[in-house]
């Protein structure tokens, strides 16, 4: 048996007794546990199999029984969750196909063990979850500046969360009761972005039927949210700057100042230092805006938090759609997890939303991916291998760790994690094939 599975490809380690057995997945937990009924010691294989699972709870058994054992072998199977049973003489072949089968059900559920305890772990915070030390750093500063009166900047990419910040700044700060006001700076013209802001007199313009409360207003008391604000027009800077510096509004169309107590909160995709420099931000604004900052990383860049943010949107997904997926196999989870999400964390949440609504059984699989252009997460993590049959093992190995190390911009650490290698092993190699 031993031999025949390790010409298929699997590790094996061979004991004499159920004792042995049992030290043996103390020691290292296997994936598959392979166990005769009758051992002629103390325990028989059904106790093997029962004690490894204890130890390791991913840990898939396979009992052997001999002719007349076949009720135990059912009972083993039914309602002690033994993976498979055997019957002897055994069918060599037969054994590779159902320890294959088990050795994949076990990584699949340590694979999905390993995300849960992930989860368990993370920092979650106002429905923000956080593993990666930059995610959290910027959930502290969030704790902190959240009960203060600074304007807060919020930096980061499109999809990285920046109005979930938002909203938890506002939630947990003493105006929590009062309105916060979302407005996207990049989607209001320029031509009605002041009324849209400070509101308007009746026939002030063309339509303008009534008087009319703007953002500001609504907000009073409570907090706005600018979103993209290094998209707003320089004309419309000058007037905002001047409602910080006076909180004080004046609608369109009249000359009557009205009085309002707004805490603002603003983000972009922009470098407003760069903006600045550039003549597209003002300066004088630039500063009253930006008394604290928190930067949000691109999913790319902060790759632990992925495992967690995928178990989370598996269960929202659930919920939303009435679906019942419980675990996503080792391949799905590892070109989910080294896909480059240009979309950030909304992309990734609505990847997992499809998946689970198009998914026919409780398991993602890579089968579920999209594979339809923007989103091929295939292509994306292995370009060159199908182009390049021809050629060596060397030639290949090396390809594969330029490809790891251009993904994480030369971090050997997650190169190596990426490649499923030692740090060490991963040196020796740069040094073998003279990468730099």
């Amino acid at each position: 048996m031993k031999e025949g599975l390790e010409r298929a490809g699997h590790a094996c380690r061979l004991v004499d007794s159920g004792e042995e057995a049992i030290d043996s997945v103390t020691q290292r937990a296997p994936h598959v546990v392979v166990s005769d009924y009758r051992l002629g010691g103390d325990m028989n294989g059904l106790d093997v199999l029962n004690r490894a699972r204890e130890i390791s709870p991913w840990t898939q058994g396979i009992l052997i029984t001999a002719h007349g054992d076949d009720q135990l072998a059912r009972d083993a199977f039914i309602d002690v969750g033994v993976f498979d049973y055997l019957k002897k003489p055994l069918d060599l072949d037969v054994l590779r196909k159902r320890v294959d089968s088990a050795a994949r059900q076990a990584m699949i559920l340590r694979e999905n063990h390993h995300m849960r305890e992930q989860w368990d772990q993370a920092d979650s915070f106002e429905g923000i979850i956080a593993v990666s030390s930059a995610m959290k750093s910027a959930l502290n500063r969030v704790r902190r500046l959240a009960n203060t009166k600074l304007t807060v900047v919020i930096y980061g990419e499109s999809g990285t969360g920046k109005e979930l910040i938002s909203r938890a700044i506002h939630r947990n700060s003493d105006r929590r009761n009062k309105p916060l006001v979302v407005v996207n700076c990049a989607s209001i013209s320029e031509g009605i972005i002041e009324s849209e802001l400070f509101g308007h007199v009746k026939g002030s313009f063309t339509h303008a039927t009534t008087d009319r409360r703007g953002y500001f207003e609504e907000a009073d008391g409570g907090t706005i949210f600018l979103d993209e604000i290094g998209d707003m027009p320089l004309p419309m800077q000058a007037k905002l700057l001047r409602v910080l510096e006076h909180g004080e509004v004046i609608r369109v169309g009249s000359s009557k100042p009205i009085h309002v107590d707004v805490r603002v909160v603003a983000a972009t995709n922009r470098n407003l230092k760069e903006a600045v420099s550039a003549k597209d931000f003002r300066e004088d604004l630039f500063f009253r805006i930006n008394q604290a900052e928190i930067n949000l990383l691109p999913l790319r860049d902060r790759q632990d938090d992925i495992p967690p943010l995928i178990h989370y949107f598996i269960q929202q997904a659930n919920n939303t759609h009435g679906k019942q997926v419980r675990q996503i196999t080792p391949e799905a989870l590892r070109l989910l997890h080294n896909y480059r999400w240009p979309g950030n964390v909304r992309e990734l949440q609505n990847v997992i939303s499809q998946m689970v609504v198009l998914s026919e059984g409780d398991t993602l699989d890579v089968d579920d991916l999209p594979s339809a252009p923007p989103i091929n997460l295939s292509t994306d993590i292995v370009p060159v291998a199908h182009r390049h049959l021809n050629v060596t093992l060397e030639e290949l190995t090396k390809m594969a760790i330029q490809h790891a190390l251009a993904q994480h911009h030369g971090n050997r650490e997650k190169a190596a994690k990426q490649l499923g290698i030692g740090a060490r092993t991963l040196y020796r190699k740069l040094k073998e094939y003279g990468i730099s």
